[in-house]
């Protein structure tokens, strides 16, 4: 088939991969402007760019897909596919009716729980026991199409966001060539989606990444996973920013008021609404993150509130 290919970030690289090493064509790949980014602010192209490139594949960068310049461009590609993966563009309905056989798109959650912008990130927070990536037929309205194929996997207690980024990354991938395969044989069922099981995933804001140390253990131990790699959880310690990037639910018994630290041999111990967690790694303003151990070598915290 002729595909035409959608997507911007990281997460779309393992998909986009996927198709240049399969038997299908990449006819074009379309992805956002280049931005600023780093300490200079240099136009840097995104992670989809630079594997097209590097796979010689014509790649196309346009403010918004509405003008019909834009959509004569994309028509005249005779696609019999288009697969979009995190492309951060609204698609007109000229778009999706332009490829034979319509527009698909991973996206990274079990659907109909957690559309939007960041279902990953949601699920972890939430305490939700598994996850996955849906393929699903794109429609006008927001991650609401008809499903096509899941990929499950489970929620380990350790799992960040970060780390469930890149498992349903790979797994986008491994369902989209299985979707492809179904669609060559005619053999795909489509599902409708129950609206009434359907959650929204909000996108995260920074505002959301100080601690309430009145939560319990368990809710702040999402927290702080789910929060991981943006905006990264903080609190207040010694006057300073202090980021949380990394810790656990205690098994420590001291009864400890929310926010008090209490350093516990090479661990630094936190009370909260119910329970304490052990922080793990951590990074100050201006700083690297580094281990516990390392910061409880250079600060004293015996006695002192976060807030």
């Amino acid at each position: 088939m002729r595909i035409i290919f959608s997507g911007t970030p990281d997460f779309a690289v393992p998909a986009l991969q996927m198709l240049i090493d399969s038997k299908h064509e990449v006819c074009a790949v379309y992805t956002q402007p280049d931005r600023p980014s780093g300490r200079g602010r240099k136009l840097t192209p995104s992670p989809v760019k630079k594997l097209a490139l590097e796979a010689n594949i014509p790649v196309l960068q346009p403010e918004s897909l509405k003008t019909q310049e834009a959509i004569k461009e994309l028509q005249a590609f005779e696609a019999d596919l288009m697969v979009v993966v995190a492309y951060g563009l609204m698609l007109p309905q000229a778009v999706l009716d332009a490829p034979k056989q319509g527009c698909i798109n991973i996206h990274g959650s079990l659907l109909p729980r957690w559309r939007g912008a960041a279902p990953i990130h949601r699920a972890v927070i939430a305490g939700d026991k598994n996850t996955g990536v849906t393929i699903m037929q794109v429609i006008k309205k927001l991650d609401a199409g008809d499903m096509l194929h899941k990929e499950t996997c489970e929620i380990e207690p350790h799992h960040s966001s970060s780390d469930l980024h890149d498992i349903l990354s790979d797994l986008g991938a491994i369902g989209l060539e299985k979707v492809l395969e179904q669609i060559e044989q005619g053999s795909l069922v489509a599902e409708r989606q129950d609206e009434s099981l359907m959650t929204y995933a909000a996108k995260l804001e920074k505002t959301e990444s100080l601690l309430d140390w009145e939560l319990s253990a368990v809710e702040l131990d999402r927290k702080i996973r789910g929060l991981n790699s943006w905006p990264v959880a903080q609190t207040v310690f010694d006057n300073k920013v202090l980021r949380i990037w990394k810790a656990v639910i205690s098994e420590s018994d001291k009864d400890l008021s929310a926010g008090e630290v209490h350093r516990q041999g090479k661990r630094m111990v936190v009370g909260t609404g119910n329970g304490c967690i052990d922080l793990l790694e951590v990074q100050l303003p201006g700083g690297k993150r580094m281990q516990i151990n390392a910061f409880l070598n250079s600060h004293e915290v015996e006695g002192i509130k976060l807030g």
